[in-house]
């Protein structure tokens, strides 16, 4: 699988606009680094994502949040269109799909996941922060999919 991950990995580096016109002039040297550069960074990205309890991949009309604690990679795009969160769902972090939401003023006034794994004592409202578990309870309640449910893990 390792394979498959970098193959994809690479093929998003030499897609990036950038890349290409390093290599239609000629700096093919500079392409290749950049190129590598950022295989690393979404390397380690991974990384944390399959290492971090509450690291998350949260979809929605907005586009595409992969959440790792204090860092989050964004795009503006769904996932299907950002290999790097598709990757991460892919080898098990949990994905909620936010898209099937129509209550938009209730999940805004949904609290946020923790970063760091600490929880407000008042885990309700804007601003406070709750367990990633907690928050998948909450906005699936609201109509959001769930895939690679953390909650399945934990024993009752």
């Amino acid at each position: 699988m390792q394979t498959g991950v970098l193959r994809v990995l690479r093929a998003t580096a030499a897609s990036w606009w950038r890349h290409r016109e390093l290599c239609r002039t000629g700096e093919i040297e500079l392409a290749t680094e950049l190129e590598r550069e950022t295989v690393l960074r979404d390397l380690g990205y991974l990384r944390q994502a399959a290492a971090l309890p509450h690291a998350h991949v949260l979809c929605g009309e907005g586009g595409t949040f992969l959440h790792l604690g204090w860092t989050t990679v964004s795009t503006l795009a769904p996932i299907e269109r950002f290999p790097l969160a598709a990757l991460a769902v892919a080898r098990g972090t949990p994905f909620i799909d936010i898209r099937p939401i129509s209550d938009v003023i209730a999940f805004a006034n949904l609290p946020c996941v923790a970063r760091d794994g600490s929880v407000d004592s008042e885990p309700s409202g804007s601003g406070k922060s709750v367990l990633l578990t907690t928050y998948i309870d909450m906005v699936e309640g609201l109509g959001a999919r769930i895939l690679n449910d953390p909650r399945s893990h934990q024993s009752a």
